[in-house]
C-alpha cells in the first residue's frame, strides 16, 4: 500500500508543482481583513474574534475585533481561549500519521487488525415492508485510510433523521462518561450507515484515531499528543481541561439563532472544557490560545517541521493534503458547499480555483478545516501562507463570515472568488 500511495504522492506533487507555477504571489492587505471583521462586530453578527495569518515565513497580519467576553467587557486579545472544536480533528490525524512514520500500520490495512471490535460490521440497509429496520453484511473492512477520510459508514448522533443516529442515540455512542476504548466498542456495536467506501459522511470516525493512538503508541490520547505535538511546538496553551485560574480568559460563547446575538450560559457553553470527563474526542474538544494553533498550522506549511522540532515529514504533510476520495464517492453529503474540494487525511483539499461569487476564494492546493463555533484555519503552499480565524458563535457561520475572512485575506488577487454577474446596467 505504501508504494501505491507513494505513486499518488508524486502525481500529486506534480499537480500542485505545475498549478503553483502558474500563479502570481500577492500581498495582503491588512485595511481589507480590518474592515471586515470590524463590520461583523458593528452589525452585531459576532461579539468578537482574533485572526493571523503569515506568509513567507512571516507575520504578516494580526488583529482583534470586538470583545472576548461582552458582559464582562473584556476586549479580545492574542491570549483568549477558544475552544476549537473540530479544529481539533487535524491535531488528531497528524498524531496518528507520526505512528504511520513509524510504521505501526498502514493505511489500506483493515481497522480490525488493530481494533477487533469492528470485524463484521453490518449496515443500515432501509426498512422492510412492515416498517422494521434491515441489516445487511458490510461488503468489505473499513479501512484504516476510510476512518481519516469519512468513509467508514460511520456517522454522528445528531443527525435526527436517519435510523443508525437513533441506534447512536439510543447507546449513547458519544456519552464524555466513556474512555475511548469503550467509546471504541460502542460505535462499532452500531450498524453502519452505509457500506465502506462508499460515501463521504462527516462523522466520529476521528475519535476512532484517537483510539488507535492509544492502542499503537501504548499511551493515553491526551499524553500523546502532549508528548508528540504540542510540547516540541510550544503549543503551551493547547488542553481539554481549562483549570479554574484560566477560566476568566476564555471567549464567551454565543448564538444568534434566535435573530440577534445572545451570551449562551456558561453551564451549557463550556461543559467540556470546565470538566475533567472520561472521554478524550479526537474529533472536538481542544482549547487554545490563537497563537498556537497558528504553530500547528505553520508547522503544516513548513512540511511537518518548526524553529528545529519536526512532527512529520514534508512526503506525509503532501500525503494527508491530497484528495484521496475515491472517484466511485458521488455522495459526499454536504462538503461540496465548501467550493471545489476533496478530502485527504483529516482535511479538506481545494481541488480547483472558487468557480462561482458565492464560493470562498482561495489556491488549488490548499488544506483546511474549520470548528462548530465558526472558527477556521487553511493552509495555502502555493503562496506559502496560513490562515487562522478564531471566534466563538454558533450557528456555524461558512456562508457569511468565513467567505468574507477568506475574500478579504485574498482580496485583489488572482485567487479571489468571481465577482457577481451583474446586467449590463450594473445593476
Amino acid at each position: 500500500m505504501k508504494n501505491t500511495l507513494a505513486a499518488l504522492l508524486a502525481t500529486a506533487l506534480i499537480g500542485v508543482t505545475a498549478t503553483s507555477a502558474q500563479e502570481t504571489a500577492f500581498t495582503v492587505q491588512d485595511a481589507v481583513i480590518d474592515e471586515t471583521l470590524e463590520s461583523f462586530v458593528e452589525d452585531g453578527k459576532i461579539a468578537g474574534a482574533t485572526a493571523l495569518v503569515w506568509q513567507d515565513g512571516e507575520e504578516v497580519y494580526a488583529g482583534n475585533f470586538g470583545m472576548a467576553d461582552r458582559e464582562a467587557g473584556r476586549a479580545m486579545t492574542r491570549d483568549t481561549l477558544f475552544q476549537i472544536y473540530s479544529m481539533t480533528k487535524p491535531v488528531t490525524g497528524v498524531a496518528l500519521m507520526t505512528l504511520w512514520e513509524d510504521g505501526k500500520f498502514d493505511l489500506d490495512e483493515p481497522l480490525s487488525d488493530y481494533l477487533p471490535e469492528f470485524t463484521d460490521m453490518e449496515v443500515f440497509a432501509g426498512f422492510d415492508a412492515n416498517g422494521e429496520p434491515v441489516f445487511e453484511p458490510a461488503r468489505r473492512e473499513i479501512k484504516v485510510i476510510d476512518i481519516m477520510r469519512h468513509t467508514a459508514g460511520l456517522g454522528y448522533a445528531s443527525e435526527a433523521k436517519e435510523y443508525p443516529a437513533y441506534l447512536y442515540r439510543e447507546a449513547g455512542v458519544m456519552s464524555v462518561t466513556q474512555t475511548l476504548e469503550e467509546f471504541s466498542q460502542n460505535i462499532a456495536s452500531q450498524p453502519l450507515y452505509y457500506q465502506p467506501g462508499g460515501e463521504w459522511k462527516y462523522s466520529a470516525s476521528v475519535s476512532v484515531q484517537a483510539r488507535l493512538v492509544e492502542v499503537l503508541s501504548g499511551m493515553e490520547f491526551d499524553a500523546y499528543l502532549q508528548e508528540t505535538i504540542f510540547d516540541p511546538l510550544g503549543m503551551d496553551s493547547a488542553k481539554r481541561y481549562v483549570a479554574p485560574e484560566d477560566r476568566d480568559r476564555m471567549a464567551g460563547f454565543y448564538s444568534d439563532a434566535s435573530g440577534s446575538l445572545q451570551r449562551v450560559p456558561n453551564m451549557q457553553a463550556y461543559g467540556g472544557a470546565f470538566n475533567r470527563t472520561a472521554f478524550h474526542a479526537g474529533g472536538f474538544g481542544l482549547v487554545m490560545e490563537i497563537d498556537d494553533y497558528m504553530r500547528f498550522a505553520r508547522m503544516l506549511l513548513n512540511g511537518g517541521e518548526l524553529d528545529g522540532a519536526r512532527i512529520l515529514e514534508p512526503e506525509t504533510v503532501q500525503l494527508m493534503a491530497t484528495d484521496h476520495l475515491p472517484s466511485t464517492v458521488q455522495d459526499v453529503n454536504w462538503l461540496r458547499n465548501k467550493g471545489q474540494v476533496g478530502f485527504g487525511l483529516d482535511f479538506a483539499v481545494r481541488i480547483a480555483p472558487p468557480l462561482k461569487s458565492y464560493e470562498a476564494s482561495g489556491a488549488v492546493g490548499e488544506f483546511f478545516w474549520d470548528g462548530y463555533a465558526s472558527t477556521l484555519f487553511w493552509v495555502d503552499p502555493a503562496n506559502v501562507l496560513a490562515a487562522v480565524m478564531l471566534v466563538q458563535k454558533v450557528p456555524f457561520d461558512e456562508i457569511g463570515l468565513h467567505k468574507a475572512f477568506r475574500d478579504a485575506v485574498y482580496s485583489g488577487s488572482a485567487f479571489a472568488a468571481p465577482l457577481p454577474a451583474t446586467t449590463p446596467d450594473g445593476e
